[in-house]
């Protein structure tokens, strides 16, 4: 069996991004860790949120949960704090994730990987899928880590399929599930295009048989009613085909992506 590390920017980023391939690889042996790099303070402060507690240590009870449903063994915080997206006054905070010394935050990560003796280490792909600018820090620092690990883990980033995406939103538009105008190609959070052009991606993970499992790590996140709470209020046919399918870049490898699994032994042929 082996350890694959999920490193995440925010709590919520891990139920939304990867809770498919944690809950399979949990399910099949092998040791899943999760890092989460911020603690997530700019989140939406739940209704019932009383005296004295922080939006931080409430998030990080539902990171617990999250964390329980998916099998997930060690949870690592980082430490710092949310930078909020492109433009907003939390950028300048000292501790924000985006300001941090990318060698300093890079050595905390290789030392958990070293801790674990990670086999697989997942970060995001160059721009963090949409261009927040702790996702584009995390892909910076994971890669660092990568480098400083004593033994090298195999490196995986998680990626959003934006021909998938594009063809899935068209669909609902001309089933009239949708009105509004919205264009995957059209500029994210740092002005490039959402995820990554099929031709680019190296994997796809189907993660239909994990699907309830990712829909109750979402569950466990159910303060963040503007993000968390849209993905789970979608019917049951668009959620399946938002979320069934994860795609990781594998850098270093040929063009081309197959279907199957994190830890197939030969690639799989392609569907």
């Amino acid at each position: 069996m082996s350890t694959i590390v999920f490193v995440h920017a925010h709590p919520d980023d891990e139920a939304s991004g990867t809770s498919g391939s944690m809950a399979r690889a949990s399910d099949e042996g092998h040791r899943v860790v999760l890092v989460v790099a911020t603690d997530g303070d700019h989140g939406v402060p739940p209704a019932d949120l009383s005296d004295g507690r922080t939006v931080a240590e409430h998030r990080r009870e539902e990171v617990g949960e999250s964390a329980r449903v998916l099998g997930v063994s060690r949870i690592v915080w980082l430490g710092y704090a949310d930078s909020g997206m492109t433009g907003w006054p939390q950028n300048s905070a000292p501790n924000a994730l985006m300001n941090v010394d990318v060698d300093e935050a890079a050595r905390a990560l290789a030392a958990v990987l070293d801790q674990e003796d990670a086999d697989v280490v997942s970060g995001y792909d160059w721009h963090g899928g949409y261009g927040h600018p702790d996702h584009v820090m995390v892909h910076r620092i994971v890669r660092s880590a990568v480098e400083l690990a004593a033994r090298r883990p195999r490196l995986l980033e998680v990626t959003m399929n934006r021909d998938a995406m594009r063809e899935m939103f068209l669909a609902a538009q001309a089933a009239g599930m949708l009105t509004e105008d919205w264009d995957p190609d059209g500029p994210g959070d740092d002005g490039n295009p959402i995820g990554t052009p099929q031709a680019e991606i190296h994997l796809r993970v189907d993660v239909l048989p994990y699907l309830e499992r990712k829909r109750a790590a979402l569950q466990a996140h159910a303060s963040q009613t503007t993000d968390v709470g849209m993905m789970l209020a979608m019917p049951p046919e668009a959620f399946t085909a938002m979320f069934r399918d994860e795609y990781y870049l594998e850098p270093g490898h040929e063009p081309g992506m197959r279907t199957g699994w994190i830890f197939d032994e030969e690639p799989a042929v392609r569907s």
